[in-house]
This record gives C-alpha cells, structure tokens and sequence, in this order.
C-alpha cells in the first residue's frame, strides 16, 4: 500500500508542473492598453529617430511587434478615443469637438463596460477625452467614474500638474507631474489587482505630449543642448502640392506660431522630453508586472490618438489626414504567443477602431456586430497577413474648408477636399504610399496611375455609402454623406443639405 501512495504521489508531483501550464493557458489574459496625446511615429527609437531616447518602449518593440502602417481614422483627440472604446468611425459613435457627446447607450458597448461586465477587474487614468449624455441635447453626465474599479481620469485636458488633477492628487507628493504619477497609479493597479482572482484591464491615457509643452523638470538633463536632425519632408517647400483647402486652419499657421521654424530644436527637445517621462511611466508598469508575478500573462498595447507634423510640409498641429497626423505609433507585446521576442515589425494596414474588437477577442468575448475594427491579434500570428479592410480618414473638425474624407490602403491613399465655395475648387490627392511614405507627389493627375485612382476613388465611394448609411441621426453628421459626395456640384450639396436640415 505504502508503495501505490509513494508512486502516485511521485506522479502527481511531476504531472504538476504541466498542470499548471495547462490551467495558465485557459486563464484569460490581464490587458493593458496604453494611449499617448499627439505622439509621431517620428519620436521613438523603434521608429527609426536616432535622435530620442525611448529605452522602455523599444524594449517592449523588442520583446513584441511593431505596426507600421497603423492610422487614427480621426486625427484628433475627442473622436480617435471615442473610436478606440466603441471600435467604430467617428460618425457612428457622433462624438467630436464641434458636433457633441458620446449617448450613455453607446458606452455602454465599449471595451471597458464590457470587460468589466463580464468578471474582468478594470482601471483607467488620465485624459477621459470625451463626455457623455442621455440624449443629444440633454444634460452633460458626470464622468464615468463609477464604471471602474479604480479610477485616475480627468475632464477635459487634464493637467500636468497632479496636484490639480483631482483623482490622482494623492500622488502629487512623490510625482508632482502628472506623466510618472499614471505610471504609479498603473503599478498600484497591478499590485492590487493580484490581490483577486479576477483578470484586469488597466488603460491609462497620458496627457503628454501634448501642448502646452510642460516637460517633467526632472528630465531636462535628456535634451539639454541637443540638435534634432530635420524630417526629410520639412518645411513648407515640400506642402506646396497639398490641397489648398488644407491650409485654411490652424496647422498651417502653426509651422510658425509654434516656432517649427525658427526654433526647431528648442521645440523638438520639450516635445520629445516629455514622450521620455512616458517611458519612464511604462518601465514603472512593466516593473511592476514582474514583482506581482503577471508579466507572462499580461499583453500590453501602446499607440497614440493621433500624429503630430512637426514641420513635416510646412504644417504644426495635427486633425488634418496625412501621413505624420494621421498615422501614429503602435506596439503590441503579448507574451504568451511564439512570435514574441522575435522582434517582428508588420506593414498590414490597422486603424483604432481594432482596438476594441482586439481586446475583446483577447477576453474570449464576443465582438459587438456594430463595431467596425478586426483583431489585430491575427497579424500578431502572422507578420506578414493582411486585415481585409480600407480605412476612411475622417475630417469633419475645424473650418468648413479643411473638412475632408480619404480613403487609405496598405499601398494607396486618396483625398477628397470637397469645399467648393469663395474662390475655392475641389481638390482630389493621391499618393503611392509604398513609393512615396512621406507624400512628395501627388499622383491623381498622372496617366501611370489612372486605375489606382479609380480603384481608390470606387472604394472612397464605398466609405460615403457606409456613411450615409450608419451616420448617427444627431450631432449634425449626416449632411456630410452630402458634401463629401465628389459627383456633385456644390451648389447641388448646399440645396441638397438646406433641403435635410429643414426636413
């Protein structure tokens, strides 16, 4: 008898190893979605700037995959982070500057709610981004605070002061800028976390680097005295050929109200110190994913809401849909999978409106039918795939002469710049994105490409269809299925839209 107990616990104690794998593998994953304000492709290391500093986010490209044709569909902060809690287009979820809040219905179907709803732990900090209402002309709700487990959000821009944002104020004391105090609150998050048994989904969005630049003190040795070698598309030489449309609004002028242009270092060194301080926050996150002992089951996304020029063509600012705007970093690492540590970069084209169907895939839950983004999570299997989808670039923000609507694919961009009216012409923009990545040369005019621009005009058409067919019945998106239809005149769009409007 002695001998059948020795044997099977001799069994038992070896077979536990491998039960524990097996029981690791059927555990869901803890998520942590990371968002910065205004953040270039241009301004880490992984991206291919030897002039920064970004030890802990090239780590983490390192340790995961770097995404290289990843675009913000609204290239600008209220609509992009609406897009990435609902995985839909700006004109579905209604919610921007100028046009009105999120409806309470629609965040009840976003990614956080959701997870949270179905026994994940959740925590957000930092810049909400957007407001929510019953209704389209009803009373502004409060923040919702109390759809977490442990909430650091703000309203509007937050600040970068922590003893002035409310909800982190308590670690205004060991961090009095706010950068590394999201940092804290992200370890706290984890730390606490461990203490239950239930997965966690920790997104924190930084309020850095956007403007005013207020770089952590603490970093200044970084940058001190240092020389940024120049995009080789800046200054206004090189947006000559743009849409004369483009240039009516505040990114234009910026180039040099915000000192592009005559003091591009000075600019670039605060820009790019505080990009550093989120470094800083994420290797205090990644630290204390180890100490807890949930590193191997924790993947990690990192992205920004939008782009940034920073000279690029001659422009400052962001919202507009080129390249350096609209296109922004993303690094996914998800340590349980083969192709981590391989340091594998994709050219396959995603959009925000993924985020939210990826992770809730990653969750094992079901993608809502109104959500238009795919799971990144199958480039991540292989590199070299394709998602099977175009993106709109959207503009719909700011002066009526810069609202636009473009079509983008893994190779192709096409624009349309619609606004017909005081001396103005439609403007058409193509540009062989594989070619030429820093858009030199408008190509709508050339015969070589005739059946690219039909090609990328016939799926612009299919984008406006969508559009009209989707586009929320508030917050005044409807009529731009009308003024973004390139067969019409312009006269025919303003009878078209006064006639809507009085219906």
């Amino acid at each position: 008898m002695f001998k059948f107990l020795y044997k099977l616990l001799y069994f038992k104690l070896c077979l536990f190893p491998f039960m524990l794998l097996s029981t690791e593998g059927k555990r869901k994953p803890n998520i942590i979605f990371l968002l910065s304000d205004d953040q270039s492709t241009y301004s880490l290391g992984c991206y291919g700037n030897k002039d920064v500093k970004s030890p802990q986010l090239d780590r983490l490209a390192d340790d995961g995959m770097v995404f290289d044709r990843h675009y913000d569909t609204t290239a600008i902060c209220m609509a992009s982070r609406a897009s990435v809690m609902t995985g839909m287009y700006e004109y579905k979820h209604g919610t921007n500057f100028g046009h009105g809040d999120m409806l309470r219905k629609t965040w009840e179907n976003t990614y956080p709610v959701i997870l949270r709803r179905n026994g994940y732990r959740t925590a957000f900090a930092g810049k909400f981004g957007f407001d929510l209402r019953e209704e389209p002309n009803g009373k502004r709700l409060p923040l919702p605070e109390k759809d977490f487990d442990m909430w650091g959000g703000g309203p509007g821009q937050t600040n970068y002061s922590t003893i002035k944002n409310e909800s982190m104020k308590h670690y205004a004391k060991d961090y009095p800028h706010s950068t590394r105090s999201y940092g804290a609150f992200g370890r706290d998050f984890i730390l606490e976390s461990v203490k239950s048994d239930k997965p966690f989904c920790l997104s924190i969005s930084f309020k850095a680097p956007h403007k005013p630049a207020t770089p952590d003190p603490i970093d200044n040795h970084v940058y001190e005295e240092k020389t940024f070698n120049r995009p080789a598309n800046y200054g206004r030489k090189y947006g000559e050929h743009f849409s004369k449309q483009s240039k009516q609004d505040r990114q234009y002028e910026r180039f040099h109200s915000w000192n592009y242009s005559d003091k591009y270092d000075e600019v670039m060194a605060t820009y790019h110190q505080q990009i550093y301080a989120i470094d800083v926050a994420v290797g205090m996150i990644r630290k204390a994913l180890k100490e807890s002992g949930t590193d191997k089951n924790t993947v990690i996304i990192y992205t920004s809401d939008n782009g940034f020029f920073c000279g690029s063509h001659g422009y400052g600012s962001k919202v507009l849909p080129y390249e350096e705007s609209s296109r922004v970093p993303l690094v996914i690492y998800d340590p349980r999978h083969a192709n981590s540590g391989k340091k594998f970069r994709t050219s396959a084209l995603t959009g925000n409106v993924d985020f939210a169907p990826t992770i809730l895939t990653l969750a094992g839950l079901p993608v809502p039918q109104n959500m238009n983004g795919k799971d990144l999570m199958s480039v991540y299997d292989d590199p070299k795939s394709s998602l099977p989808h175009s993106l709109p670039l959207i503009n719909v923000w700011g002066k009526a002469p810069t609202h636009a609507l473009g079509v983008v694919t893994e190779k192709m961009k096409y624009l349309f710049w619609g606004y017909a009216a005081k001396g103005f012409k439609p403007s058409n923009e193509l540009y062989n994105l594989k070619k030429d990545p820093l858009e030199l040369k408008n190509q709508f005019s050339s015969s070589e490409y005739t059946k690219a621009r039909k090609k990328m005009q016939k799926l612009y058409d299919q984008h406006l269809t969508h559009w009209k067919e989707n586009a929320v019945a508030y917050n005044n998106y409807q009529k731009f299925g009308i003024l973004f239809d390139r067969k019409l005149k312009w006269d025919e769009k303003i009878r078209r839209v006064k006639s809507f409007s009085s219906k």
